[in-house]
This record gives C-alpha cells, sequence and structure tokens, in this order.
C-alpha cells in the first residue's frame, strides 16, 4: 500500500525533530569543549567568541587524567576479558551437556538481572573489607575488587546470552570436529568460536560499556590511586568554580574509545543480539 503525502510529511518532520533532538546536546558538547572558559562561565552562547584547543591541553593537568585513564582501561579489560572466557565455558557446558541442576542454573543466572545493582554495594564492600583483614592484602579501594565487582554485573548475561547463542550452532559440527578426532575442547576452540564470534564480541561490547561508563561502585570501592575516569570527571568542580570546558573536553576524550569501537563493532553487535533474540 503506498504511503500518503501526509504520512511521509509527518514522517520527515518527527525525524527531523528526534535528530536535532540528539544532535543538539552533542553539538554543545563539542562547541563548550573549544570555548575559553569565559564564555561557559557566562550566559549561554551556542557559538564561541574563540576557538581554542587549549580545554584539550589542560585537562591532563588539571587533574591526573592520564591515570584515570589507565584505571578505566585496566579496568575495563580485565573484566571484559574474564567476563567473556568464564561465559564461554559456562554457556557451552549448559548448551551440550546435560547434568544435575543444569535448568535451576539458569534460571538462576536469570534472575540475577531482575535485582538492582544498588543493593549489592554495601554487601560486597564488606566482602573486600574482610578478606582484607583476614589475608592482609589491600581488597577495599583497589582495582581488582572493581574488576571483580564488574565481572559480578556483566558475566550472568553474558552466559545467557552466549546460552542462547550456542543454541543457533548445529550439535553436529561439534560431533563432526570430535570424529575427526577433536576433543570436546578443541571442538569448542576450533569450530564453535569461530562460529559464534558475533555472539561473543556482542557480550564483549557489553561487558566493556559496563564497567568503562559505570560510577556508583566505582566511587565508593576506589581511592585517589585507583579512581576510574568516570569518577575522576567530577574534579574538574571544585570550592571556587567548575571548568565546563574542560569537562566537555575530557567527556568527548572519555567517549572516543566507545565510540570507535562501537563504529568497528556494530556490524558483530547487531549479528550477536539479534541472532540470540530469535532464538
Amino acid at each position: 500500500m503506498p504511503e500518503s503525502r501526509a504520512f511521509r510529511v509527518v514522517r520527515a518532520v518527527g525525524l527531523t525533530l528526534l535528530l536535532l533532538f540528539t544532535l543538539a546536546p552533542l553539538f554543545v558538547m563539542v562547541s563548550s569543549a573549544v570555548k575559553p572558559l569565559a564564555d561557559v562561565q557566562g550566559p549561554f552562547r551556542w557559538v564561541p567568541s574563540t576557538v581554542t584547543l587549549r580545554p584539550f591541553v589542560d585537562i591532563w593537568s588539571t587533574i591526573p587524567l592520564a591515570r584515570y585513564f589507565l584505571n578505566s582501561i585496566v579496568v575495563a579489560v580485565c573484566a571484559t576479558v574474564l567476563s567473556v572466557a568464564i561465559a564461554i565455558f559456562a554457556a557451552y557446558a549448559v548448551n551440550r551437556y546435560r547434568f544435575a541442576g543444569r535448568e535451576v542454573f539458569r534460571l538462576t543466572v536469570l534472575s540475577t538481572q531482575m535485582f538492582p545493582g544498588i543493593l549489592f554495594l554495601l554487601p560486597l564492600f564488606l566482602i573486600f573489607v574482610n578478606l582484607g583483614r583476614a589475608t592482609g592484602l589491600e581488597f577495599a579501594g583497589s582495582r581488582e575488587a572493581l574488576i571483580i565487582t564488574y565481572l559480578t554485573f556483566s558475566l550472568p548475561f553474558a552466559i545467557w546470552m552466549l546460552i542462547g547463542y550456542f543454541e543457533t550452532i548445529p550439535r553436529e559440527l561439534d560431533e563432526a570436529a570430535q570424529v575427526d578426532g577433536a576433543t570436546p575442547v578443541g571442538a569448542l576452540f576450533r569450530v564453535v568460536l569461530p562460529a559464534a564470534r558475533p555472539g561473543i564480541v556482542a557480550v564483549g561490547i557489553y561487558a566493556f560499556i559496563t564497567a568503562w561508563g559505570e560510577t556508583l561502585f566505582a566511587s565508593v570501592m576506589t581511592t585517589d590511586a585507583t579512581r576510574t575516569l568516570a569518577v575522576g570527571l567530577r574534579e574538574y568542580s571544585n570550592q571556587t568554580g567548575v571548568f565546563w570546558n574542560e569537562i566537555m573536553a575530557a567527556s568527548l576524550v572519555v567517549s572516543a574509545p566507545i565510540v570507535v569501537g562501537f563504529l568497528f563493532l556494530q556490524k558483530y553487535l547487531v549479528q550477536g543480539l539479534t541472532a540470540g533474540a530469535v532464538k
């Protein structure tokens, strides 16, 4: 049925408004990042009086942004690698083998997503404090504690999603590989994982984004030495004022890894999410 002229006009107007609503905050962020501080402290101006890249230079000296950047990369990468590695073996075992408690495990993994994360803030903090007292190691405030915390966030979803994705891969591939002499683990690495690449990339992106932008747990479980970017950005505000231009510049720098990574991997992300959802 052909579309009417009125419908096309309404759709064009709606899409235009949606585009403006999406691009306006991005434009304000970019324009504020290249403004001198005087322009962002007074009345709002859409166009800067002077375009300057000084905020992108000053963001590294106003606060220890490089250290926060390193902390975020270490925490996000480690949490992602561990989450994906554990989820692969767990999902493969649940999908390919029958054992006692299999369905209970699946329901338990799924049910963990029903609880808000803030409920686990105090219990996890107390666990790390008591572990530190028992072992003499500094768990509370360490990057290791933050990695374990983010692992508990992303791992249940990663397992649940990969279980659904592995179901789309025929079992005959595993059997054919084992007939040729491969072990079950060998069949997993040589046959199943190459076919499950989109699903693995999808859960990896989810785990990385979860760890990269989280602020609540990072604000409680880090110290000055282990602070991440999401928490460290607030240090551009002090008792005397707020460096809004540097905040916008730092926000662009912080967002760059996520945006670039998504642009390169969006094909695998869409394939992974849709395949698991359809199954």
